[in-house]
C-alpha cells in the first residue's frame, strides 16, 4: 500500500527542485522521467507558448476501466520566491525548510500525493476508472496555465485540485473573485539636488495613491492589498516611472467592483494631483464559487475523508486556484486541503502525518468514484 518513506523521499526530492513561476522546466522533466520509470506515459501541452514561461502543463492519464466516471487530480508545478535553493528538513516528522526560503509545499506535497497514488495503483493494480493528472505551470501568477488547457480535451467527471491550506479533511466550497490591479505611472525625471522641482516623482505618486487606499480586511467580505511596487533608477533621480501590481479580493461582486473602483481612483487622483499620468490595467484572476454539502464532488470526498478516520470539514477560503478556474469552465470540482501550514512564508512546514493520509484520502476518491 502507502509507502510513507518513499513519499516522503518523492515530496523532499521535489522540493530540492527549483520552481518559481515560469521556471518549472525542469521539476517537469523530473516528474516524467520519474513517470517513465513505472510505465506512465506525460505528454508536455502547448500552453508554454501562451504562458510564456520553459515549459508547459503537464497531462498524465491513465486509463481504466470504462464503466466508472471520468476522475481528474490537478495539482501546480510552479512556487513562489524564495524559492531557490531549498533545503527541506525533516525535524520530529515535520518537514520544514531550512529557513532562507519557502518549503514548497504549496504545491509540491500535491504533486507527492498524486505520484505516490500513481506508485501504488500501479504496483498493486488496482482497478480504477480513468483517470487524468494536470499539472500546471504558473499558478501562483493567477493560474495562467489552467487559462490555457486546452478544455475540449479534458473530459473528467470530478475533478479534485490539492492545493489547499490546513489539515486534511477541509474540502473548500466557497472561495471569493480576485480582480487583479496592475498600474504604470508616468512622471518627469530631474536631478534631486540640482533641480528637484522640475521632476514629478512617480514613486511620491504611487506613496500618496497607496496612503489614501482601504487596504488589507476591508470588510467581513472583502480583502484588498499591493503587492509590488518598482521604480527609479538611481537615488540621486528623481522618478520618472513606478510599476506597481495590488489585488482585491471579495465573496461579493459589487463589493469586488466598488474596492476595485476605489483602488483605481486613488491611483487616477494621485497622478492629477502631481501632473502625472497612470496607465491601470484591471483583470479578472478568477471567480468564486459556492459549492453545497450535497454536491456530487463534495459528497465524495466527504466519504473519502471519513474512510481514513477524519471528520470532513467544509471550508470557506479567502485563497484561489485552479480549481476556480476550471469551476469557470463548467467541471465539477472542489479544491481539498493537503495538510501544509503557513504557505508563502519562510515557514510553511508540512507534517509527514498529513501526506501520508492524503494520499490516503485519493486512493479512497479513486476507489468511490471506480465504483460508482
Amino acid at each position: 500500500m502507502i509507502n510513507p518513506i518513499r513519499l516522503v523521499k518523492t515530496f523532499t526530492e521535489l522540493a530540492r527542485i527549483d520552481s518559481e513561476s515560469f521556471k518549472e522546466k525542469e521539476l517537469a522533466n523530473f516528474i516524467i522521467n520519474k513517470m517513465a520509470s513505472i510505465g506512465v506515459d506525460v505528454r508536455v501541452d502547448i500552453s508554454e507558448e501562451q504562458v510564456r514561461g520553459d515549459t508547459g502543463n503537464l497531462i498524465i492519464r491513465l486509463p481504466g476501466k470504462k464503466s466508472a466516471p471520468g476522475l481528474l487530480f490537478m495539482a501546480h508545478m510552479d512556487t513562489i520566491s524564495p524559492g531557490r535553493g531549498i533545503q527541506p528538513i525533516v525535524d520530529d516528522d515535520v518537514i520544514k525548510s531550512s529557513g532562507d526560503t519557502i518549503l514548497g509545499a504549496d504545491d509540491k506535497a500535491g504533486i507527492a500525493a498524486i505520484i505516490e497514488l500513481i506508485e501504488v495503483l500501479k504496483c498493486e493494480h488496482i482497478e480504477h476508472g480513468d483517470i487524468m493528472v494536470i499539472l500546471t505551470v504558473a499558478e501562483e501568477k493567477g493560474s495562467i496555465g489552467a487559462k490555457n488547457l486546452d478544455y475540449k480535451t479534458l473530459k473528467t467527471d470530478y475533478a479534485f485540485v490539492l492545493d489547499g491550506e490546513g489539515p486534511v479533511g477541509g474540502i473548500i466550497i466557497k472561495t471569493p473573485s480576485q480582480n487583479i490591479i496592475k498600474a504604470k505611472i508616468i512622471g518627469k525625471s530631474s536631478h534631486s539636488g540640482i533641480s528637484p522641482e522640475k521632476g514629478i516623482s512617480a514613486i511620491q505618486v504611487a506613496s500618496n495613491a497607496f496612503s489614501k487606499m482601504k487596504l488589507g480586511r476591508v470588510d467581513d467580505e472583502t480583502t484588498s492589498n499591493i503587492g509590488v511596487i518598482r521604480g527609479g533608477t538611481a537615488f540621486n533621480v528623481v522618478a520618472a516611472e513606478t510599476y506597481t501590481e495590488g489585488e482585491t479580493r471579495s465573496f461579493s461582486i459589487e463589493k469586488l467592483q466598488a474596492q476595485t473602483s476605489h483602488m483605481r481612483e486613488c491611483l487616477t487622483e494621485s497622478a492629477k494631483d502631481f501632473g502625472a499620468k497612470v496607465n491601470i490595467e484591471v483583470t479578472r484572476g478568477f471567480t468564486g464559487y459556492n459549492l453545497k454539502p450535497d454536491d456530487k464532488v463534495v459528497s465524495i470526498a466527504s466519504e473519502a475523508i471519513k474512510k481514513v478516520g477524519l471528520n470532513p470539514k467544509l471550508v470557506t477560503s479567502g485563497g484561489g486556484s485552479d480549481a476556480n478556474i476550471l469551476k469557470e469552465k463548467g467541471v465539477n470540482v472542489t479544491n481539498l486541503a493537503i495538510g501544509m501550514v503557513n504557505p508563502h512564508s519562510k515557514d510553511e512546514a508540512i507534517a509527514v502525518k498529513e501526506l501520508e493520509v492524503l494520499t490516503k484520502v485519493l486512493l479512497e476518491i479513486t476507489k468511490i468514484v471506480s465504483q460508482e
